[in-house]
């Protein structure tokens, strides 16, 4: 095991199926984090040493550097859904993703992986994707031959959308949605990951890779889709979007005015902007196909991980088994 990756979020959703990856090909794995004591679940992805969590904030070029020293390939996965704190979109998404590349320039990474996302633009209203695309921009300047790849929505058993929403199916008796009718192309979450093994193995070449799964859904359909999978019974009821951006502005005025105390990871009016945009792959964009990827459909994934929602939780099928026979 002589090579090295350096993984910055690589205890993250998708960041922790990069490292298991990266680990099975044979790799030292360094998985670069901000507290790298909850990240030690980590190790077992490999022999012993082979991969380890260490210290790195992704705002600071000494922490940077530290976890870059040594590695031939580094892979940045570090995103935030909101604001919090010293974490802004543009500190994280914009020059973090810029000072990453940067450094691992400087230190003689042969090769680059940055995990972006669908929508990234420079030019977009939301902060969000703005600091995205700004990213995207940086790390080509500093490493032109790096791979991007920019997901979809991510889906799989630690996923916080599928989850997010089956939870609440047990307290609520309906299921608000924004932009019930925007489209999104899910994809499953290691299968990003092969295509950032494969960045970082060489066997991509450079460029943006838009990344979705076989199907294209609304977010309607989704809820039926995961409602269908817990089998319950919930009303979906489309929230406008003018009623959805007074609700987040709300919140983010608490978040405000209590210092951070109260995190607004609800709603902000940034998501209402982002959800006003379909999330699908662009057509002529570089994608699966060209990796040889055959993208892993909902169906084969979702109820692996979505049964424990169900009324009867593991024992939902045995219930219902007894029930059509006291029916017969």
């Amino acid at each position: 095991m002589s090579n090295l990756v350096t993984i910055f979020g690589g205890s993250g959703f998708v960041g922790r199926y990069i490292a298991r990856r990266m680990a099975k090909q044979g790799w030292r794995v360094r998985v670069a984090v901000r507290r790298p004591n909850e990240a030690l679940f980590v190790r077992p992805y490999g022999v012993v040493g082979q991969v380890e969590p260490v210290f790195a904030n992704i705002r600071d070029d000494d922490s940077v550097r530290a976890a870059i020293h040594g590695a031939d390939v580094v892979i940045n996965c570090v995103g935030i859904l909101s604001e919090r704190g010293k974490n802004k979109f543009n500190l994280v998404q914009n020059h973090g993703a810029a000072r990453v590349a940067r450094i691992a320039a400087e230190e003689g990474a042969a090769r680059l992986v940055h995990v972006s996302a669908i929508g990234a633009d420079p030019n977009s209203d939301s902060l969000y994707a703005d600091s995205k695309g700004d990213g995207e921009a940086a790390v080509l300047a500093a490493f032109p031959t790096a791979v991007i790849l920019r997901p979809s929505i991510v889906f799989g058993p630690e996923d916080q959308f599928f989850n997010r929403f089956a939870a609440m199916t047990r307290m609520a008796p309906a299921l608000p949605v924004v932009g019930a009718g925007t489209r999104f192309q899910p994809v499953y979450v290691d299968d990003v990951a092969q295509a950032a093994v494969m960045g970082a193995l060489g066997q991509a070449k450079p460029g943006i890779y838009e990344l979705g799964g076989p199907e294209v859904a609304t977010f309607r359909e989704l809820m039926q889709r995961m409602l269908v999978v817990i089998r319950r019974r919930r009303l979906i009821l489309n929230v406008p979007f003018w009623v959805a951006g007074i609700m987040g502005g709300l919140l983010d005025l608490v978040q405000a005015a209590t210092l951070g105390l109260f995190h607004n990871s609800l709603l902000t009016r940034d998501q209402v902007r982002n959800l006003r945009r379909d999330n699908v792959v662009t057509e002529g964009r570089m994608g699966f196909a060209e990796l040889g990827i055959e993208p892993t459909a909902m169906d084969a994934i979702l109820e692996e991980y979505l049964w424990h929602y169900r009324p009867g939780g593991q024992y939902a099928e045995i219930k219902e088994a007894a029930r059509h026979l006291r029916q017969e």
